[in-house]
């Protein structure tokens, strides 16, 4: 029912019940163990942490799977190291190491995309593909399975550059800068075109534009450097039939009427972003995936949790492609109990 119910919604065809998504309950091993009864924690075995994350969602009914198949690895070694804060339980992530692939403004500026990291074969990269798809497809069967592009355009230059670089360039010369960035989605465009010709009919598509507190370049030259090119990449899944479904974090009120212009399906953002707006301008003509507050849900009362489901259920319910999911995560290591009662308020309201 899973599958069905995430269809419909990004289909707007307005099931009876709002589906629900959400992001890195793989590792969130207390509360898999809580949900499954399933004894899993970090140090489980391969076999016994796909057992508990797939009976989780099943239990959870989650309907949308997030995933993208292209990301920083197209880069190489030629990227950017910026280091990892501790995320997982007992912070097994972190990463302390840091590394510059670009110091040198000029060679930014100056930087060939093809030449530093080559081209693609369509037909492979599309066959590859549709091979990850479909085995992401075999191993969560329940559940609309997504494959797409991480690094469509700032979160591709972040990781090549790394923050001070990025900034650095766009200080000294947004410009320059802003053809460097065209130069990106027009290198970028070639993954595109293997995605428009695989057999993924959903496409996850992803690009941290913003900050939490909104663009951190000026808005006209996003709108000169950054959407006309992302657009036209977009442009490529729609004529092949393709549903995309657009992922920014951070807080993107100021672009939210670009985003829809791109030719999305589906828009997909956390908490700092309007949800109100989007349903009330949106509702009717793209899907919507958000936006429960983790902060609220992971740190709240009982009273402040079902506040924040209420709240965006009722503004979710009246448009047919809503989807409910915590944002940004769930977090490991936190209050299962909180989690429980999420999961228990949505069960009470998740029927139109």
């Amino acid at each position: 029912m899973s599958y069905e119910l995430g269809m419909q919604a990004v289909n707007l065809e307005m099931p009876d019940i709002v589906p629900r998504t959400e992001y890195s309950y793989q590792l969130a091993y207390e509360l898999l163990h809580a949900v499954t009864g399933i004894a899993v924690n970090k140090d489980s075995d391969d076999d016994t942490k796909f057992n508990a994350i797939t009976a989780f969602e099943r239990a959870w009914d989650i309907s949308l799977f997030w995933a993208t198949g292209i990301g920083s690895n197209i880069f190489g070694d030629k990227r950017t190291t910026m280091g990892h804060a501790g995320f997982e339980e007992g912070y097994g992530d972190y990463i302390d190491n840091k590394h510059e692939a670009f110091t040198d403004i000029e060679e930014i500026y100056n930087l060939d995309f093809y030449e530093t990291y080559g081209t693609i074969d369509l037909k492979s990269k599309a066959k590859a593909i549709t091979e990850g798809y479909l085995e992401r497809c075999q191993l969560h069967p329940d559940g609309v399975n997504t494959s797409g592009i991480y690094v469509t355009c700032i979160s591709g230059i972040l990781e090549i550059l790394g923050w001070d670089m990025l900034l650095s360039a766009a200080g000294e010369d947004p410009a320059r800068f802003g053809e460097f960035t065209v130069r990106y989605s027009q290198w970028i465009s070639q993954y595109f075109k293997a995605l428009a010709k695989s057999d993924v009919p959903v496409c996850m598509i992803h690009d941290d534009m913003v900050w939490s507190s909104g663009p951190f370049i000026a808005p006209a030259w996003y709108d000169k450097y950054v959407f006309p090119y992302v657009k036209k990449n977009i442009s490529y899944l729609k004529e092949a039939g393709k549903k995309v479904l657009f992922t920014c974090d951070g807080g993107f009120d100021l672009f939210v009427d670009r985003f829809v212009d791109m030719g999305v399906d589906c828009l997909i953002f956390e908490p700092l972003t309007d949800l109100k707006y989007i349903c009330e301008r949106y509702g009717k003509t793209v899907s919507i995936i958000g936006n429960a507050d983790t902060r609220i849900i992971m740190k709240g009362s009982r009273e402040d949790i079902y506040d924040e489901v209420r709240r965006c259920m009722d503004l979710g319910k009246p448009c047919p492609g809503y989807m409910l999911a915590i944002g940004n995560h769930i977090t490991p290591g936190h209050n299962v109990e909180n989690y429980l009662y999420y999961n228990e308020v949505y069960e009470k309201l998740k029927r139109r």
